[in-house]
């Protein structure tokens, strides 16, 4: 039987998310349900065959595993309105905000029949739209069953790890707000190829491809990023003199220092 599955929340990370399941081709449409308060950003998932309502309660009884993507100070008020709804003997229920503990959740789900939810956190980034998140998984009171079919079903939209609620804030940081991170070089490079005196069209193109290659070479082969660097870096040439300004400038002390700011 075919896994229903619903996003509460169709905000950047909830579409993201909505978006990613319904492009995987993993799951039918049909199977999908996406909420949202605000039925103008509803329209483009119903286009795509899935389920759309305004009422988080519905969602919540049309599901077996159920996706909480909300502001991390709305969370509890969904918890809340579809407590009611949950049946934790079949469904699961993943939450995705960051901050929010799993102590707070187990609070606010607790029905008082002596039951324990199935409760996970998860933290996917944007790129889970082009089935392509970095996505941290943590079992709370979720089985290795349970666990397993939500870290497949992340695992069709980019790359899963499993692990402790104390390394979520540092996992946001380097794979949430890195794509942010990744972005801003990407934009630098840009401006600075158009310095060099290409078009900025063809700049963005020339260092997203890039980029992509660099990813490729590190994946293909499981080599450390300096290991390929001094395939490139001949004595005397461009690039250790382009490496060493960058490294003049604080590059390397700087990301290292963005990463940690992120912790707060």
């Amino acid at each position: 039987m075919a896994t229903r599955i619903s996003v509460i929340g169709a905000g950047a990370m909830g579409g993201a998310l909505a978006r990613g399941l319904l492009k995987s081709g993993l799951h039918s449409p049909a199977d999908i349900t996406v909420a949202d308060p605000t039925e103008a950003v509803l329209g483009e998932f119903a286009a795509a065959g899935a389920r759309t309502t305004t009422d988080n309660t519905e969602a919540a009884t049309a599901a077996d595993m159920i996706f909480v993507v909300v502001k991390p100070w709305v969370v509890e008020t969904v918890v809340r309105q579809i407590r009611p709804a949950l049946d934790f003997r079949r469904q699961t229920l993943v939450v995705i905000a960051a901050g929010v503990s799993s102590a707070d959740i187990l609070r606010w789900a607790d029905d008082g029949s002596g039951l324990r939810p199935a409760v996970l956190l998860a933290i996917p980034n944007t790129a889970v739209a082009e089935l392509c998140s970095m996505t941290f998984v943590v079992p709370v009171s979720a089985g290795e069953t349970q666990t397993a079919a939500v870290r497949a079903l992340f695992d069709g939209v980019g790359r899963t790890i499993v692990t402790e609620e104390r390394l979520l804030p540092a996992a946001t940081t380097l794979a949430s707000c890195g794509i942010a991170y990744a972005m801003r070089y990407v934009r630098a490079a840009t401006e600075g190829g158009v310095e060099l005196g290409f078009r900025a069209a063809d700049a963005l193109g020339i260092v997203l491809q890039t980029v992509r290659g660099a990813v490729e070479l590190l994946q293909a082969g499981g080599a450390h990023p300096e290991a390929e660097i001094d395939k490139v870096t001949t004595p005397g040439g461009v690039t250790i003199r382009g490496l060493n300004e960058m490294e003049h400038a604080g590059f390397t002390s700087a990301v290292i220092r963005g990463l940690k700011a992120g912790l707060g």
